[in-house]
């Protein structure tokens, strides 16, 4: 037991939850005494440790206003990709003639409605699975704040949510780490299966010369095993509806917050698994964004980057030594499959078009 409590207290400037006092009295029984020793441990939590003040009032007003923000964002981005996506011309609409349009005709921006709620939709729900999780465990975390991206393909960064106090035990990191993905994936499947749908074979007019450059989408393996639904698309190229394209973004969302690094959510759940050891195993995992972004698609590289910014290690919980339970180590391997299945290699490319797929 105080070995234990010493190792966290050495620990504790490491962890970024620092103990300012730590001190353990120990009185021996009394003489001739039949009485068990009594131990008393005292420990000082600092106030940055402290659960808030609960009674204080809380503003939203910038959750909501990031929301907005991001609503009207995603509302441009997803009028454009439906305008294009109706008109089905030669050549793809360009960014002036779709702002005249816009603003010759506003309720034009209506047409992005169904890119802009699947897309917030899926975000959505990865957030307050993170969010509904704290709640069940008694942690403090904020509503989630959502990103605009008006220079982002589809108007936004995404979304996440502050946590405000310490994640003290490993089930409760694993259950916050894997709830988030795991609203998403669900969301976003249907989503995919459903803009799979309403999309249509490309016309010939606007199928690129051989021999152009063009930006190609990668597609995860959820992709392909839903095509398999839909034998006509088997060997054209496809003119996607804009809620494919969200779910597309929701699904490369989800698969980067599952890679096994730092804070991310792979890596809360990772840590929970694996504990101490999360320490070279989250360098190895980093090493292979490095791999990717010099053999398949320097996207991975800026990944890399961010990711190295954001930090590669993990704070330790204070019950490193027990078990996470066989339940959570099967949602371990789930949490795997939604990798997977949600993973691209090279999201987009520059590939010189020659023929159809």
């Amino acid at each position: 037991m105080f070995s234990r409590l010493r190792a966290l207290h050495r620990s504790s400037g490491k962890t970024g939850y620092p103990v300012d006092q730590f001190r353990i009295d120990r009185r021996d029984g009394l003489p001739g005494s039949t009485e068990s020793p009594a131990i008393r441990v005292r420990i000082a939590v600092p106030m940055s440790l402290q659960q808030p003040n609960r009674t204080q009032p809380v503003s939203y007003r910038t959750n909501l206003l990031l929301f907005i923000l991001t609503f009207l964002t995603t509302l441009i981005f997803g009028a454009y990709y439906q305008i294009d996506f109706m008109m089905s011309r030669p050549i793809a609409l360009g960014v002036f003639e779709f702002l005249g349009r816009l603003f010759a005709h506003p309720l034009y921006l209506l047409y992005g409605l169904p890119f802009s709620f699947t897309l917030l939709i899926i975000l959505l729900s990865h957030e307050m699975g993170h969010y509904l999780a704290c709640r069940y465990y008694g942690i403090v975390a904020t509503l989630p704040f959502f990103i605009p991206g008006p220079i982002s393909p589809v108007g936004t960064f995404g979304a996440f949510i502050k946590i405000k106090s310490p994640i003290t035990n490993k089930k409760a990191l694993f259950d916050i780490g894997i709830a988030g993905p795991l609203a998403g994936f669900i969301m976003a499947v249907p989503a995919m299966a459903i803009g799979l749908a309403a999309s249509h074979i490309c016309e010939p007019s606007r199928i690129p010369a051989p021999g152009s450059e063009v930006d190609v989408m990668g597609v995860p393996l959820v992709y392909k095993i839903l095509v398999l639904f839909f034998p006509q698309f088997n060997h054209d190229i496809i003119a996607f509806h804009p809620i494919w394209f969200a779910s597309w973004f929701g699904l490369l969302a989800t698969a980067l917050n599952l890679f096994p690094i730092g804070q991310l959510d792979g890596g809360h759940i990772l840590y929970a698994v694996v504990g101490r050891r999360f320490r070279w195993l989250t360098r190895i995992f980093w090493a292979c964004t490095i791999f990717l972004g010099v053999l398949v698609s320097s996207h991975w590289l800026a990944w890399s980057l961010l990711t190295l910014i954001l930090g590669l290690d993990h704070p330790p919980t204070w019950d490193e030594r027990d078990p996470i339970g066989r339940g959570r180590l099967i949602l371990f391997f789930v949490a795997i499959l939604i990798f997977v299945l949600s993973f691209m290699p090279a999201p987009i490319s520059r590939q010189v078009f020659q023929t159809f797929r």
